[in-house]
């Protein structure tokens, strides 16, 4: 292609890059990778079939602008995802603290019930797991079964994969839950907490409660906060479909998917690190119940400071 067809055909796209640098419009600046590569390969074919100097000067430059640009915006998103993280992701949780309260009561009462029910009626549990089920957890948490030290490391590996794709799955069931009218969130948030109630109850009634808290002490805070966060933006869909107010459905649901996605970002983050602490800090039986039980402690602390205080003072400017 000789020099003018080839500049009739990308002279658009190179005028918006540059004014995109000048002003920072004519794109959406999520298009800047793309558009910053055709312009690299726009700068090589020029070079390469020997056009005028002046035209590759003009790339050259608009290459080297671009790649500031684009190494800025980058800064830029990081510093977003930063200040959403430390600030704007529980300023959003409390803004949602009704529908938070719903779903942590919809969590925690049946898990809270159930573990000093069967302090009292230890059968019960077989009318909520079956026997495959307390077979495994036993052989889990059984003390004299339990390897002393860390699982060799590319076992722990595989276990952060299988803990990360099952919290995954936990949340967006629940998430997802809501556009049943709010019913799927519900019956997640109420049955999870039934089987780990039923599994936290037995394991302490029949004298596993050392080997069992001092595993799931370190994620707790992480794993079961996430949970009930999945659930409190599931809740938010439903409430859109059953109360759309002044608006139709469709156009609620939008308005209630941008807080309540926003919530499932800060709780996958929550759900990935539950799952590396699970996959290389729970299995740790050398250390000391007692330490295990303090991480723990301090895990809820934090979080309950992050989420209750956090982005207030930034909030208040």
């Amino acid at each position: 292609m000789k020099q003018k067809p080839f500049e009739r055909a990308h002279a658009r796209e190179w005028d918006e890059f540059e004014e995109f640098l000048e002003r920072e419009r004519a794109f959406d600046p999520a298009e800047l990778p793309a558009r910053y590569r055709r312009l690299c390969q726009s700068l090589a074919l020029a070079a390469d079939r020997q056009y005028s100097p002046a035209l590759v000067d003009r790339l050259n430059r608009l290459a080297l602008r671009g790649h500031h640009a684009l190494y800025r915006n980058r800064s830029r998103q990081s510093q977003r995802v930063w200040e959403f993280i430390v600030a704007g992701f529980p300023a959003l949780v409390r803004g949602e603290w009704r529908l938070a309260a719903a779903a942590a009561l919809l969590f925690f009462g049946p898990l809270a019930a159930l573990i000093g029910v069967l302090q009292l009626f230890p059968d019960f549990v077989h009318y909520l797991l079956s026997p495959e089920q307390i077979a495994r957890f036993n052989e889990m948490y059984d003390p004299s079964a339990r390897r002393i030290g860390m699982r060799e490391a590319d076992t722990s590996l595989l276990m952060f994969g299988f803990y990360i794709w099952n919290n995954v799955r936990i949340g967006f069931q629940t998430f997802a839950g809501g556009l049943a009218a709010g019913v799927g969130s519900v019956w997640f948030l109420a049955s999870n907490g039934v089987v780990i109630g039923a599994v936290a109850g037995y394991l302490t009634e029949i004298g596993y409660a050392q080997t069992f808290w001092s595993f799931v002490a370190g994620h707790s805070s992480l794993e079961l906060l996430a949970i009930v966060l999945s659930g409190t933006a599931g809740l938010r869909l439903g409430l859109a479909v059953i109360a759309p107010g002044n608006r139709s459905r469709r156009a609620a649901l939008v308005m209630a998917a941008k807080p309540a996605v926003r919530i499932m970002y800060g709780s996958a983050l929550m759900f990935l690190a539950a799952a590396f602490i699970e996959a290389f800090w729970s299995p740790l039986t050398n250390i000391p119940f007692g330490v295990k039980i303090g991480a723990g402690i301090a895990g809820w602390t934090v979080l309950g400071l992050y989420f209750a205080f956090a982005g207030r003072a930034r909030a208040a400017r």
